[in-house]
């Protein structure tokens, strides 16, 4: 199994404590990146993630990529798409990462990230990366207990489905499956950077993940490592790493 290590938090670098990764091949994918804006910064970041995506899905292997943020997701869909694959998008989180830069009020970008992939502001990713926006009604969003009133407003309308963990109805054809870690209650996983309770488990959480990994249609699995880096060494998360990316 190869795993792609992207190991930034939006466009800060993290230490390589942060990412505790089971035994695997791992491909890190780091590199300088340009004065300008977050967007420009992203765009410089990603072009390589997608890039590794696609020559992996072209030599028949399932991408497997992790990262200290969702944003990552767009430049997994970029690979997917120039690949050849067509997904739809299943997305495990705690909020709904489903604010436009006019809504959020905090302006933090990881909660634009599922938004910006159903076409939101495409300038600014999207048609730097060259993908292709996804229809609402081709993404899932999984859990997502924590929204701001925008959100909620967007969601009430909007043809994106919502699930809860325990019972996810999946799209047909090929599947992004996105896991922000924080979905897991924050009881059971500490240091999560926007942490909420009143959720699943871990159990239940890497349960239902692998129902979904099951079906065989995942063309690939991102992984959301959004916690802060470890101050001391944490089994709980090397261990919760294993069970999700080990086959």
């Amino acid at each position: 199994m190869t795993i792609t290590l992207v190991p930034y938090h939006h466009d800060e670098r993290l230490p390589d404590a942060t990412f505790p990764l089971p035994g695997a091949d791992v491909v890190q994918v780091t590199r300088p990146l340009p004065d300008g804006d977050v967007w420009t910064r992203l765009a410089a970041l990603y072009g390589p993630v997608s890039a590794e995506v696609a020559a992996q899905v072209g030599g028949g292997t399932r991408p497997t990529v992790v990262s200290g943020d969702c944003m990552t997701a767009q430049a997994v869909l970029a690979g997917l798409q120039k690949a050849g694959v067509d997904p739809s998008v299943v997305w495990y989180d705690a909020h709904g990462d489903i604010h436009s830069l006019e809504s959020s009020t905090s302006g933090y970008i990881g909660g634009m990230s599922l938004r910006q992939i159903l076409g939101d502001h495409p300038e600014l990713l999207a048609d730097r990366l060259g993908f292709r926006p996804l229809p609402e009604e081709r993404a899932v969003l999984v859990d997502a207990r924590d929204l701001d009133p925008a959100e909620a407003e967007y969601l009430a309308t909007a043809k994106v489905r919502r699930c809860p963990v325990g019972d996810i109805v999946l799209p047909d054809g090929p599947l992004l499956l996105h896991i922000d870690l924080d979905v897991i209650d924050e009881a059971e996983l500490p240091g999560i950077k926007f942490p909420v309770g009143g959720g699943p488990s871990t159990d239940a959480v890497v349960a239902s993940a692998r129902r979904v990994l099951a079906t065989g249609r995942v063309a690939a699995l991102d992984v959301a490592c959004t916690w802060h880096p470890p101050e001391t060494d944490d089994p709980r998360r090397a261990a919760l790493l294993k069970a999700l990316l080990t086959p």
